[in-house]
């Protein structure tokens, strides 16, 4: 039991070591590989919570470790993977070793462009140090969680290696760009997001959640990795969705 009490904790850690790994693998042009260490960095961020209270274990260190694992994986190598595929308007992707090309006949030279993807390190800290101290926080979100702003970053890599057909605009620094301003926004505005955490397993206070899983599942099933930026914009307009209805309720 001594042991188990800091697994949690030991899954923080590996949160963070992901993050350091996927920006090892962005200065290598494995992009993708860094995707897939974004993934499984939510599954550890989700999982330790979890542990956390199967264990019945908590404590001030494990919030402040979370916050600084989430810096990096959620905040720092989102905004470099966002630089890299700014850093030319296509690329040419090798799917069995991840491995990024910029395409020869096609201009790199964006100039200041790719610096606005680390606007999203910047309000993702911002984000992370009011969640801390806002204690508005504790059943709802103000503001995107920077873990939802990396999942849709992760699946930018994989829809261009594995489903081209969606790519429209991915390799468009331009577009990019806007996205990386509008998501930083995001992250530090005031707008109530519901959180995906279960009081009870009951259909009733959880209609909102239980939908928005079945319809993420059903997404996912469909669109495959370009379900993820689906899935987060249907999360952000059922909140606001939420929040406008309990207003005038």
């Amino acid at each position: 039991m001594n042991l188990l009490r800091h697994l949690p904790n030991a899954m923080t850690c590996g949160n963070l070591l992901c993050g350091c790994l996927g920006i090892v693998q962005v200065f290598e042009g494995k992009p993708l590989i860094a995707s897939a260490l974004i993934g499984a960095a939510a599954v550890l961020d989700f999982g330790d919570g979890f542990v956390a209270r199967l264990l019945h274990v908590s404590s001030p260190i494990g919030k402040e470790l979370d916050s600084l694992a989430d810096m990096v994986t959620f905040g720092v190598l989102p905004a470099f993977v966002l630089f890299q595929l700014m850093g030319g308007v296509a690329f040419s992707f090798n799917p069995a070793n991840g491995t990024v090309t910029h395409l020869t006949n096609t201009p790199t030279n964006v100039g200041w462009l790719p610096y606005t993807a680390f606007f999203v390190a910047v309000c993702s800290a911002l984000r992370l140090a009011k969640f801390n101290i806002d204690t508005r926080q504790t059943d709802q979100f103000i503001g995107v969680p920077t873990p939802a702003n990396a999942l849709v970053v992760a699946s930018f890599p994989a829809i261009l290696v594995y489903q081209h057909q969606f790519s429209t605009g991915l390799t468009n620094p331009y577009v990019l760009a806007g996205y990386s301003v509008l998501m930083s926004l995001l992250l530090v505005s005031e707008l109530p997001l519901f959180a995906l955490k279960f009081k009870s397993f009951g259909w009733s206070g959880n209609e909102i959640r239980f939908s928005f899983l079945g319809l993420a599942v059903v997404l996912l099933l469909l669109l495959k990795f370009a379900a993820i930026p689906v899935i987060v914009a249907v999360y952000i307009l059922l909140s606001l969705a939420s929040s406008v209805l309990l207003k005038k309720s």
